[in-house]
């Protein structure tokens, strides 16, 4: 029997379909093109995504977050990837607030299902209206995210995408990001490194090794 794909879920934290929709649904067409995955995508827009407001109902009951909305559809996505890339827009220097969000209610995936995030890939891609507008924050604060749930954190190797893609939209939106050559060859540099660290964490739970 063929080995199933790996598959790689997207996340756009924008509120809009633009410059981070563009920039992740990028990574998304290289790896299906390039390595082959499968792929689902989430974006952040027009979705209902309360604030974690730490009540810690998830934590005593075992069963699940207490708000009953859209983060639902993104567990179920975040549960069955083998690797995850975050995305976002540059807000005042870091992360936007919905993707803040969906970090903060990860935790109730994670009280209820520990393993569920567990020795998972996690990649970073930060879009900012400036070159250099607080990419490398956001996409610390994203690695950050991933050491705390006991993933592993990648980037795209150095001279070019040490810690993921930082992208530069230009204030113009998916067109920006599209004319972005140093951009565009970031996201493919963390997207070949982040299947490649999936692949290889795949062949050592095969072999035996400790795994989710």
């Amino acid at each position: 029997m063929s080995e199933s794909p790996i598959r790689v879920l997207g996340v756009s934290g924008s509120p809009r379909r633009k410059a981070t929709d563009r920039a992740v649904t990028e990574a998304l067409r290289y790896a299906r093109e390039q390595h082959g995955v499968d792929d689902d995508y989430f974006s952040a827009s027009g979705k209902a995504i309360g604030f974690c407001v730490q009540c810690d109902v998830c934590t005593r009951k075992k069963d699940g977050c207490a708000f009953d909305d859209d983060m639902l559809e993104l567990y179920g996505l975040l549960t069955r990837a083998d690797a995850v890339i975050l995305g976002t827009p540059i807000y005042q220097g870091g992360l936007s607030g919905q993707l803040k969000a969906i970090m903060d209610r990860c935790r109730a995936l994670v009280a209820t299902e520990p393993g569920a995030l567990r020795d998972k890939p996690g990649a970073g891609i930060a879009v900012g209206g400036d070159r250099n507008g607080g990419q490398e924050s956001a996409l610390r604060q994203i690695h950050d995210f991933y050491l705390i749930n006991l993933m592993v954190p990648v980037g795209g190797g150095a001279y070019g995408a040490n810690l993921g893609a930082a992208v530069w939209s230009q204030d113009r939106g998916a067109a920006g990001v599209s004319d972005d050559d140093v951009g565009l060859r970031a996201i493919h540099r963390t997207v070949d490194r982040l299947v490649d660290v999936a692949r290889l964490l795949r062949a050592g739970r095969d072999a035996g090794g400790s795994g989710r």
